[in-house]
């Protein structure tokens, strides 16, 4: 079993151990072979704390406790007086570098979101830069549980550890029971794609909870139907359903480890049509690896490639060839999203110059993978109102009427969610599977969202918001608005305010908004200039491209499968309410036009719903309150999305 920490003991015993000892259990517990540098880093640390520490008669220290979600570790914990000390040790250090604030911060956010026995205890983020000089500083809470960061030098921690415990009395914490805590963690995609690259199991990353679907059940599940798959030389596919933000793009990087790790031969691939989404992780997990292993950039690029691929790449590559593709287990993300026949007959007469052909992209990424003799299968990942573009409005249709018509003798597994009209479109299930080998398994439906860690409510209240079903949203509203903040405004100046004042350490937030809302632009929210997705979700707060600056807004497109910590949601007159429901339009040169096409008006719905379900601890909408000189832009055509959120309790920003 891996140990939490590297050393742990209670202070004395810490205290009359010798230094030497000390050190070697330290080494002994890393797995990791630390370099020179940190081992040096290591020596030092315990001749500070020994110093600093020689005055406490009680209390526990802990080096290099682990954070899975993240694959970091503090360097190190004192537990005193029923307060968690995070120290985080910048040897040598002459100033108190901004990142490494941001750094420690995040370590004290993270334990008190997802470590159980940190849950409304103190937690206390201190820098110590060893060689800077004293600043003055005021000790107040940050947040929650949470002071504000303490910056100090080597000489200053023993000072601190008693000013702290003398202004804040706590119940004593049992240090065995803290080390060994449930941890609960719900991390970004970017962050589940990099612990899961370096070798994390799902179980590290994800939460365990009762009340949370146990991702690693729906993973043994498809292995199980891969192994079946591959002794039997069947050809099998899979779908995997579940709500906004419960982990169906998790599960999926999880099963491509997974599978790369028991089988190289299967050459498990990843492949989403999200070109955002992969750009992102790509350009996340090859910068990730370049500095951890010290490699270029471009080798650590090349490495990611092979786990995670554009879909439209794979598909391009298999139509000059009638060969199998090296792949026998493909993962599809956002499934749903497939294009049918007429919309990809048509790209490919027009983009790709193929005249006759005539099969939609189920059909298409079914027959590649049917080009293996033997065995494969397809891993379908399903979200319930995602479709938000052109030619997706079959959903997962498309892929039942391929396989009927066409590869009647694939094994197909789903969930019993799959009936939901969410998934099905109206169209009876009984007929769209009518003399298929259908299969139920429950564990392929994730049920509960995993994005809006403070409420698993969240996007059932989306849903009920954008239905109209205003008993539903108001009583969801009431029950999650204290943990997970849902505001409205007219403002938004003061909107930005909001989200700053909100974000802790390295929490990122931004502006968002739908690609049809041109009349924003008014407003300084320009949805028409693209913005690049890798700057914008990962570059920090000195790049003005980040999403940070809250000056480059992103669309449905762009931030659809990825989220961000806080949100403002800019609803422009696109979605308008009148007469008690919503009103679908599009802006057309200089007037808008209403939406009458069905499918149009889907889109535009779901991209609303896309837009709510982003955040992953609160967000505040902001409705521009119109212009009587603007007749793009009347007063009237904003106040009735106002009074309607208003209607379902959603409270102003003050």
């Amino acid at each position: 079993m891996v140990k939490r920490s590297y050393y742990s003991n209670d202070i004395q015993s810490f205290l009359n151990q010798d230094n030497y000892s000390i050190f070697g259990e330290i080494t002994t517990n890393d797995q990791f072979s630390a370099d020179d540098l940190q081992k040096n880093a290591w020596n030092r640390e315990i001749e500070i704390l020994k110093r600093e520490l020689s005055q406490f008669l009680d209390g526990h220290i802990i080096f290099e406790y682990t954070i899975p979600r993240i694959g970091n570790r503090i360097d190190n914990i004192v537990i005193y007086k029923g307060i968690i000390f995070l120290l985080e040790f910048k040897v040598g250090e002459k100033k108190y570098p901004s990142y490494a604030i941001e750094q420690v911060t995040d370590y004290a956010f993270d334990l008190s979101c997802f470590h159980q026995e940190s849950h409304n205890r103190l937690l206390v983020p201190i820098l110590i830069s060893t060689k800077a000089h004293s600043v003055k500083q005021e000790i107040r809470i940050s947040k929650d549980n949470v002071l504000e960061t303490i910056c100090c030098n080597e000489y200053e921690i023993a000072k601190y550890i008693t000013e702290v415990s003398l202004k804040f009395i706590q119940d004593e914490i049992i240090p065995d029971d803290w080390i060994n805590s449930l941890y609960m963690p719900t991390p970004t995609i970017i962050e589940a794609a990099q612990a899961l690259y370096l070798g994390h199991n799902v179980e590290d990353i994800s939460r365990n909870d009762a009340s949370a679907k146990n991702l690693n059940q729906t993973t043994k599940a498809i292995n199980k139907i891969i192994d079946y798959s591959k002794v039997h030389n069947r050809k099998s596919i899979c779908f995997i359903t579940g709500v906004p933000g419960a982990g169906k793009t998790l599960a999926g990087l999880n099963i491509a480890v997974e599978r790369q790790k028991i089988a190289e031969d299967e050459h498990a691939v990843f492949l989403s049509g999200n070109g955002p989404l992969v750009d992102v992780l790509q350009e996340a997990l090859a910068r990730d690896d370049a500095k951890r292993n010290h490699i270029s950039r471009k080798e650590a690029s090349r490495n990611v490639k092979e786990f995670i691929q554009i879909i439209h790449h794979f598909r391009d590559d298999a139509i000059s060839v009638d060969t199998p593709p090296v792949e026998k287990v493909a993962i599809f993300d956002e499934a749903q999203r497939a294009w049918d026949e007429q919309n990809l007959t048509d790209f490919m007469k027009k983009k790709k110059h193929i005249e006759d052909f005539n099969m939609s992209e189920p059909e298409f990424l079914i027959s590649i993978l049917n080009r293996h003799n033997d065995w494969a299968t397809i891993i379908c990942l399903i979200g319930g109102g995602q479709e938000i573009n052109k030619g997706e409005s079959a959903g997962i249709y498309g892929w039942f009427d391929s396989l009927r018509n066409n590869y009647p003798n694939w094994d197909i597994y789903v969930s019993d969610k799959i009936t939901d009209d969410e998934y099905s479109k109206g169209h009876n299930f009984a007929e769209m599977t009518k003399n298929m080998n259908v299969n139920i398994i429950e564990d392929l439906h994730l049920a509960v969202s995993l994005r809006s860690f403070r409420s698993e409510n969240v996007s059932n209240f989306v849903k009920a918001l954008l239905d109209v079903d205003i008993d539903t949203a108001k009583r969801l509203y009431e029950q999650f608005n204290n943990d997970y903040p849902v505001f409205v405004t007219r403002n938004l100046h003061k909107a930005k305010l909001w989200v700053r004042s909100q974000a802790k350490g390295s929490q990122r937030y931004g502006l968002t908004a739908s690609s049809g809302a041109k009349r924003l632009r008014k407003y300084g929210i320009w949805v028409q200039n693209k913005i690049e997705a890798t700057n914008w979700f990962l570059n920090g707060k000195n790049d003005v491209r980040s999403s940070f600056h809250l000056e480059e807004t992103a669309t449905e497109f762009d931030i659809q499968g990825l989220e961000l910590d806080w949100t403002i949601v800019c609803w422009d007159a696109d979605l308008r309410f009148e007469n008690g429901d919503f009103k679908h339009l599009k802006f057309v040169g200089t007037k808008w036009q209403n939406i009458k096409s069905a499918d149009n008006i889907l889109y535009l719905k779901n991209a609303y719903r896309v837009l709510l379900t982003r955040a992953r601890q609160g967000f505040v909408i902001f409705v521009p309150s119109g212009d009587e000189t603007d007749t793009t832009a009347k007063p009237e055509y904003y106040d009735g999305i106002y009074r309607y959120l208003k209607s379902v309790g959603i409270k102003e920003l003050e």
